[in-house]
């Protein structure tokens, strides 16, 4: 019995060195756009070697002489096509559709004011893009619902004040995404492209108003909201709220507040690991990106940054890599931070365009 205890344990050691190795040996891909030049950049970063590269570069936009902002970016659901909100319109931004790998330009739609995040959802598979409406009158905004296939807008949903980010439950049944100047996560059943429900997450003791429905602004946001993004297992949406420095963790079941984390300055964007053991959070208004264990509710690190205002935050499927944009300060270029969730370090850095904000994970290679 002994002879065949060691002859497991010799195999279950050698089966996970040959594992790690393996994922030590992989590639990463990931799209990241830069705004403020009307690129988005397809890069890679290899794990073993640490090195980044820059594989392509692609001008976006219809008009080479004006600064056109491309904003959110995703893939879609078979990763065949990347989806990119081309935000700063006249008045209307635009979505617009490219073949991943290729990055030959598909076609595009016009959607509302200032288009910001987007994501598909695996229920329905249409795509759900908030509409910022940044430079237009402090009103209820919309959700524009597009058919990816034939790039036409099938709906538009009427939500809050300056909605931003958003993402989809695993499911694909729900979108979430927040008002900023209502101070509300939103939710959207994806079937019946309709509000569900909406819930306040202004800190207790700044609340104005009572928690509840609302389209008109408090009077003076308290939290204002910047991102949402549900967990990949459990019924809850982890919300950054830019103004009051904190997260906040919603339960879905009971449609409440179930905890808050106290952060860095002015949370702005962040993703929950596929493991579901990490909450990574850029930190915008201090230049650094928190690691928070979702067990124990503890900031295990806080990361300086390359540069000044990381923004976008992505993360490998393997839940190993987070990898941070950081749009830079003035002519500064911008960057993409790597960094090692199992060391807690910054391992690696990569230059690309001006102001770079919109970031996501494409695939992994060998």
């Amino acid at each position: 019995m002994i002879p065949r205890i060691k002859h497991f344990l010799l195999f279950a050691s050698l089966w996970i060195a040959a594992a790690v190795q393996h994922a030590a040996a992989q590639t990463h891909h990931l799209y990241v756009a830069a705004e403020s030049e009307d690129k988005v950049y397809q890069i890679s970063f290899d794990a073993q070697t640490r090195e980044t590269a820059v594989r392509d570069v692609i001008t976006v936009g219809q008009y080479p002489t004006e600064n056109e902002g491309p904003h959110g970016i995703n893939i879609g659901l078979n990763g065949k096509y990347w989806y990119l909100s081309i935000a700063h319109g006249n008045p209307y931004g635009w979505l617009y559709k490219f073949r991943t790998g290729t990055n030959e330009f598909i076609a595009r739609t016009e959607l509302g004011m200032f288009p910001a995040s987007l994501e598909a959802s695996a229920a329905t598979g249409l795509l759900y893009v908030v509409n910022f409406n940044l430079h237009g009158d402090m009103e209820p905004s919309m959700v524009s619902v597009v058919d990816p296939g034939a790039m036409t807008v099938v709906a538009e949903i009427t939500t809050g004040i300056m909605p931003h980010g958003s993402r989809i439950s695993c499911d694909g049944r729900h979108q979430y995404h927040v008002s900023m100047m209502t101070d509300e996560l939103i939710e959207v059943n994806t079937a019946a492209m309709k509000i569900s429900r909406r819930l306040s997450v202004t800190p207790p003791r700044s609340r104005t108003a009572p928690s509840g429905p609302s389209e008109t602004p408090v009077k003076s946001p308290a939290a204002k909201p910047t991102w949402a993004d549900p967990h990949p297992a459990a019924k809850l949406v982890y919300v950054a709220n830019n103004k009051s420095n904190e997260v906040v963790e919603v339960d879905t079941d009971s449609w409440s507040v179930r905890r808050r984390f106290k952060t860095g300055s002015g949370p702005y964007n962040l993703e929950v690991s596929p493991n579901g053991k990490w909450m990574v959070v850029s930190y915008k208004g201090e230049g650094s990106t928190g690691v928070w264990n979702l067990q124990t509710g503890r900031e295990a690190a806080k990361i300086a940054n390359s540069r000044s205002i990381p923004h976008g935050v992505t993360i490998s499927p393997d839940s190993r890599y987070a990898f941070v944009s950081v749009e830079g300060i003035g002519g500064e270029a911008g960057s993409v931070d790597v960094i090692d969730l199992e060391q807690m370090e910054r391992v690696a850095v990569l230059e690309v365009g001006k102001q770079a904000g919109g970031i996501i994970y494409w695939k992994t290679t060998d």
